[in-house]
């Protein structure tokens, strides 16, 4: 079994008496993108600040690239490329002077920096804003800019935390199609995301974490396959609370109910479709295979937790 390209153990991080990383372990192998999924709280920007050295766990170790953090941080640094929540651009500066700048700090020449400016732009889609600021820029293009940017290093290992929040559908598809492109050429990415379909899209493997905990790990198909009924009907309209607790209850392996819509889990959909469309045929329902949300959804709850 090949060393993988970082691992952690135990890792434990507390702010006074609440522990918000708890003991937890992974491991990211070489060209694979692990997807952190978890509701607000669930300890995921933490778990990548201690990742980056930027938080000291209080209990555990990283291992990454060969090398222990926090001993040799800055050489681990070097091989990173971190995109954060929230850009970081320099407003003062336009697109490929952000890049010069930003490689300067890892000491590589400036010949070397000079001569993949245009390739990163291009990689970027940003070729024809070269000169423009971030200010001039829409935010998939400072999110693509800001991309660019964590390659300048030529990293083997990216950190992406949250990499497409605030983006319409237009520019997330766009972010997905770069950094599909990364994983084919071979780089590493831990991603963390509020975006099932990115996960499930972007990711070789995925952490399920709550509460700072590892509650899940495993291939999203395989986790969807283990954990849920394979095939899930909506039923939503006048009247469709009621089914909850009506006799076609029994149809379905179990039930849920999230605003004004029902959802059943069941193995075979047939039966309850067949009884909605004679008996509630006003109601409007949708069947489709059990996905990544219905995963997060089972083991997280769907009470909407708020940020702080």
């Amino acid at each position: 079994m090949t060393e993988p390209l970082f691992e952690a153990r135990d890792l434990t991080k507390r702010y006074g008496d609440t522990i918000v990383v708890d003991k937890l372990s992974f491991r990211i192998e070489p060209g694979e993108c692990l997807g952190v999924i978890g509701p607000n709280g669930a300890g995921k920007t933490t778990t990548v600040r201690m990742c980056l050295g930027l938080t000291a766990p209080d209990a555990g170790e990283i291992r990454a690239l060969g090398k222990q953090m926090p001993r040799d941080v800055l050489a681990i640094k070097a091989e990173l490329g971190v995109v954060s929540q929230f850009d970081s651009l320099d407003p003062d500066f336009n697109c490929a002077e952000n890049l010069l700048v930003y490689g300067r700090y890892f000491g590589l020449p400036e010949a070397l920096i000079r001569e993949r400016i245009p390739k990163l732009l291009h990689f970027a889609a940003l070729s024809h804003k070269a000169d423009a600021r971030p200010g001039e820029l829409s935010g998939g293009m400072r999110r693509r800019l800001s991309l660019a940017r964590a390659l300048v290093n030529d990293p083997r290992l990216l950190m992406l935390d949250e990499p497409t929040t605030g983006l319409d559908p237009q520019a997330r598809h766009l972010m997905w199609e770069r950094l599909q492109v990364l994983l084919q050429q071979g780089k590493s990415i831990l991603l963390t995301t509020h975006f099932m379909d990115e996960a499930e899209r972007l990711c070789t493997r995925l952490l399920v974490l709550d509460h700072g905990r590892k509650i899940a790990e495993g291939r999203p198909r395989d986790l969807i396959a283990e954990h849920l009924e394979p095939d899930v009907v909506e039923a939503y309209g006048n009247g469709a609370l009621a089914l909850a607790e009506s006799p076609l209850k029994a149809l379905a392996n179990r039930t849920e109910v999230s605003g004004e819509t029902v959802f059943f889990y069941t193995q075979d959909a047939r039966p309850l479709l067949d009884a909605l469309g004679r008996d509630h045929p006003k109601l409007r329902t949708l069947h489709r295979p059990a996905n990544l949300e219905d995963l997060f959804l089972k083991m997280t709850g769907r009470q909407i937790r708020e940020e702080g």
